[in-house]
């Protein structure tokens, strides 16, 4: 074979393809001529079911983010956080005025940003340095420490927080300690977190 070509050998088994497909099809189409409207209608139902499914999975991050359940705030100023389907609290956070979902996450010591997150909240996670390592359900990661200009969580606005920006893919940004040390109290009660500033 040279160049972008195809050689004798591929152009043959190419032919062949064609030719037994081509085969196939002709009997298919001898075997169901009776059939030939009813056996297309389904071959299109079929394929609509096809293209829909591969629609569905190519959205379902953003479906799901839009069927989770959102956080709300009380009159007395508490925020109340359902247990999403997986188990876990999710928040969307304003960082650096940037919508960023996350995870609550007592188990975090930390604001943790993903590479991802990081960029849309406008820091640059190429120019970063990643000198200290984190411990992850995943294993060891390496994370640079940055100082994010504001984090909104509904009224809740903290300026100058530290965060870590962990150098690999680490899937959702986490909301850890360092942030939840700030709240007076957090409940967790009938599938609610209640955070009191």
């Amino acid at each position: 074979m040279t160049g972008n070509g195809l050689g004798e050998a591929e152009m043959m088994n190419l032919l062949y393809l064609l030719l037994l497909g081509g085969a196939l099809l002709g009997a298919f189409l001898l075997a169901s001529r009776g059939r030939l409207l009813r056996t297309a209608a389904q071959l299109a139902v079929w394929g609509l079911i096809f293209l829909g499914a591969i629609a569905v999975y190519g959205l379902w991050d953003d479906i799901s983010r839009q069927v989770r359940p959102a956080a709300s705030i009380l009159e007395d100023g508490r925020m109340v956080i359902p247990r999403g389907r997986d188990g876990h609290y999710h928040v969307t956070a304003l960082v650096n005025g940037t919508p960023v979902p996350m995870i609550v996450d007592t188990g975090a010591s930390g604001v943790v940003l993903s590479r991802e997150d990081a960029l849309r909240a406008g820091l640059d996670p190429d120019r970063l340095a990643y000198v200290n390592s984190a411990q992850t359900a995943s294993g060891t990661v390496a994370i640079a420490e940055v100082r994010l200009a504001t984090l909104q969580i509904g009224d809740f606005v903290d300026d100058g927080l530290f965060a870590s920006v962990t150098e690999g893919n680490q899937g959702l940004s986490l909301l850890g300690m360092d942030y939840l040390s700030r709240l007076s109290h957090i409940e967790i009660t009938g599938g609610e977190m209640i955070l009191t500033r």
